[in-house]
């Protein structure tokens, strides 16, 4: 058996040597090569995974904002709202620019992260606001409540004063009528005698009285007579006066001068220019536009 010379048995162990040295530099190599294709693809499965969060919690950011969204009305040209808008432009630019890219940038990310962030920060001053409005409106409301109830009952006051006042004014205007009492109706002979027989009467006397009232302003007044006949037809034509708002027509008149005192035996007559038939006669007095006093007399044959 031949031996191999020491020098070339020492050759061919460095060459396995060498040869064990390259596999496992390249072994090592590839290993490392692979562990960093993990790595990259673990910080780009985390990335994703963070851009999903944010994309969520900027979608429960919109979601809140959707709710006071009726309340722009009173937030009119605020700076919040316009802000607000600017934000949200910014996020969803940063998140369709992700969504595009195939490899995830931690850099985009944290700009993401800090956009969504301010757009939280204008939504929690947002709602305050909000809040604070509704609280003032909520005061508000309250307070025009309270007003309309103190209006409510202020007009209800008035009114009461102003029926009270009509009440008082009624009585004091008919405090102010001139009164009458002891009125009576006889008929006359041609002599002024009086005559029983209606159906020979000559004339009509009314006769009255006027009591003492302080009330009833002193001066002139006319006091006019409306005799009615059984058959309900006016006697005699004493020309006509106002009542009510109409012109009417009466038997006779008499003026008096009244200084507040009694006037007793005040008479007014009515010539008869033809045959008055038995029955009910009604008497009537006005003055001042008041109807003074009515009476009923049946006069006989």
């Amino acid at each position: 058996m031949t031996t191999l010379p020491k020098k070339k048995i020492t050759l061919i162990f460095g060459i396995i040597i060498a040869v064990i040295i390259i596999v496992a530099v390249s072994l090592i190599a590839f290993q490392g090569r692979k562990l960093s294709a993990v790595a990259t693809e673990n910080e780009q499965l985390k990335l994703t995974n963070e851009q999903l969060q944010l994309a969520n919690e900027f979608q429960s950011v919109n979601n809140e904002f959707a709710q006071y969204e009726n309340q722009t009305q009173v937030m009119v040209n605020d700076s919040l709202t316009e802000r607000y808008a600017a934000a949200k432009a910014k996020v969803e630019k940063l998140l369709a620019e992700l969504n595009s890219e195939k490899k995830k940038s931690a850099k985009r990310i944290k700009e993401l992260q800090d956009e969504i962030a301010t757009l939280k920060g204008i939504l929690r001053h947002y709602i305050a606001k909000v809040d604070s409005l509704s609280k003032e409106n909520q005061g508000l409301r309250v307070e025009n409540e309270e007003i309309k109830d103190k209006n409510r009952r202020l007009t209800e006051r008035v009114e009461s004063v102003s029926k009270d006042n009509e009440k008082l004014n009624e009585r004091m205007t008919l405090a102010e009528k001139l009164n009458v009492t002891g009125i009576n109706l006889v008929a006359l002979k041609g002599n002024g005698k009086v005559e029983k027989n209606i159906t020979k009467a000559k004339q009509l006397k009314v006769t009255f009285t006027i009591p003492q009232n302080n009330s009833t302003p002193a001066g002139e007044k006319t006091i006019y007579l409306r005799i009615t006949n059984p058959e309900g037809d006016l006697l005699g034509n004493g020309g006509i006066f106002h009542f009510e708002g109409t012109n009417v027509q009466c038997t006779a008149r008499t003026t008096i001068e009244y200084a507040n005192e009694e006037i007793g035996g005040v008479t007014i007559f009515y010539d008869v220019n033809t045959t008055l038939n038995p029955g009910e006669y009604t008497v009537e007095l006005f003055a001042d536009n008041y109807r003074l006093a009515a009476r009923k007399f049946t006069m006989k044959k």
